[in-house]
């Protein structure tokens, strides 16, 4: 009778758990920006906020390069200050690769052979002064500026859209910005 009960209970809980994923409502395809004009978009962004990744652990100042390759490729030059604003500078060199041409806002980002992750960019301001990044499943996110610091009004309305696109923003951290 016990063993009948503990299989009746697993049959239910099984149950219950395949409703409760069948109707969560799932985000909507992540929509990027309209159009990046790549020449504008190259240059130096500071991160402002994003979410933590282990790969970025104990980074401090972290900035991204960008700059086009002859051979129509993005060289991506990223680096931080390692575990405080003065400590070690740690460099990681990479490549991007525009996946749909029509936009120039989808890419593909590869520092380790054969490793590609995605590089959306889903919000930008008119004058290039700031850009949002993320992935198609939400783990990944990245606020970046021209400046270090951004005014507080402008982030709140950044993420303010970043939660309308689905992205779980009490995941954002703030990004030290404090190097000279």
């Amino acid at each position: 009778m016990r063993k009948q009960t503990k299989i009746l209970l697993g049959i239910a809980a099984l149950a219950g758990g395949l409703s409760f994923m069948a109707f969560r409502p799932q985000n909507e395809p992540l929509k990027t920006v309209a159009y990046v004009d790549l020449q504008k978009y190259m240059g130096t962004w500071y991160e402002i906020s994003a979410f933590p990744q282990r790969f970025q652990k104990g980074c401090h100042c972290t900035k991204a390069e960008y700059k086009m390759h002859p051979e129509g490729y993005v060289e991506v030059k990223n680096s931080c200050r390692k575990n405080s604003a003065t400590g070690e500078l740690e460099v990681a060199m990479g490549k991007a690769f525009v996946k749909d041409e029509r936009t120039n806002a989808k890419l593909k980002v590869q520092f380790f052979w054969p490793f590609k992750g995605d590089y959306w960019i889903i919000d930008l301001a008119p004058d290039y002064s700031y850009a949002v990044v993320g992935a198609p499943n939400r783990e990944y996110l990245w606020i970046l500026s021209r400046q270090k610091q951004m005014d507080q009004a402008l982030y709140n309305k950044i993420v303010a859209g970043i939660k309308e696109k689905g992205f779980d923003v009490s995941r954002l951290v703030l990004s030290d910005q404090s190097c000279n």
